[in-house]
């Protein structure tokens, strides 16, 4: 039989829409290309190009300022992930778990989704205030340090991710499984560690990652709740930009940017191992 033209079928609707697509994609994708390309600029200033190298590569890992404000924010990404998977797991079991129409899990669900439609300046104002009333006028001490603030108030936001990523992954579990085990004589320990926590595990790294991910391009509410010593990277160049944007800042954000990623590749990788289809995959790491 001969192969039928699938183009010929296409109507114009379907051919703008497919235009308006590649459009969108370079709308968004076109200036981070730009960046990639700058950050092998050999001259003093970005905007000036002046050959092909690795001089911005080189001279940006050797500026101890620079070095310190990515490892900050690393060090952040990584506090962030820890305590929102922690409770975001936890916050997602429960929901899961909920009967339907529980007030508690509908009073859940709208504070966790209030505090993602919250402007991140709103946070920040309230986070500083907060930060200096309990850490300083009451004595707790560790919420004096820059990088306990960054972790705190970057978990707020990254918690919310995680419970709904971990809620979505196991809202279609068989609580029948569970029941067998409990038939069978399993504790509720063993029930959540060989159950629940195997089937979530895909949701909780994504979630996790997710995190680590928006932690890193936190801005914001990091310029709010930073201190001296402990200034993250994107706060770094947004200070950096007021005065002129060098080739070591690009080159610095280009390897930022290929670490995400590689963090969101290798999320994708474990949901697929986990034999998730694609649909499974976008549903599970968009919550």
């Amino acid at each position: 039989m001969p192969k039928k033209n699938t183009f010929a079928r296409r109507t114009p609707t379907d051919i703008g829409l497919h235009v308006w697509g590649i459009l969108v994609f370079a709308y968004l994708f076109i200036p981070i290309a730009v960046i990639i390309a700058y950050s092998f600029n050999t001259g003093k200033v970005l905007a000036n190009f002046r050959g092909f190298g690795l001089d911005a590569y080189i001279s940006g890992i050797n500026n101890d300022v620079i070095i310190s404000s990515v490892v900050t924010s690393l060090q952040a990404a990584v506090g962030a992930a820890l305590v929102s998977t922690i409770f975001g797991t936890l916050g997602g079991v429960a929901l899961a778990r909920a009967p339907k129409g529980a007030w508690w899990a509908l009073g859940l669900t709208a504070i966790l989704g209030l505090t993602l439609v919250t402007p991140e300046i709103v946070d920040g104002i309230a986070f500083l205030p907060w930060f200096v009333t309990v850490g300083v006028d009451w004595g707790i001490t560790p919420l004096n340090n820059g990088l306990v603030r960054l972790i705190i108030s970057h978990s707020m936001f990254s918690m919310a991710i995680v419970t709904f990523i971990v809620r979505a992954r196991l809202a279609g579990m068989d609580t029948q499984l569970e029941d067998a085990a409990a038939d069978l004589g399993a504790t509720p320990w063993n029930r959540f560690k060989d159950i629940t926590l195997p089937i979530a595990a895909p949701g909780i790294l994504a979630g996790a990652l997710m995190s680590f991910t928006v932690s890193l391009d936190n801005t914001i509410l990091s310029s709010f709740v930073q201190q001296p010593g402990y200034t993250p990277w994107p706060v770094y160049i947004f200070s950096a930009v007021k005065v002129a944007l060098r080739p070591e800042v690009a080159a610095i954000s280009t390897l930022m940017f290929f670490l995400t990623l590689l963090a969101l590749a290798f999320v994708g990788f474990v949901l697929r191992k986990a034999g998730g289809s694609s649909t499974e995959i976008i549903k599970t790491m968009a919550g």
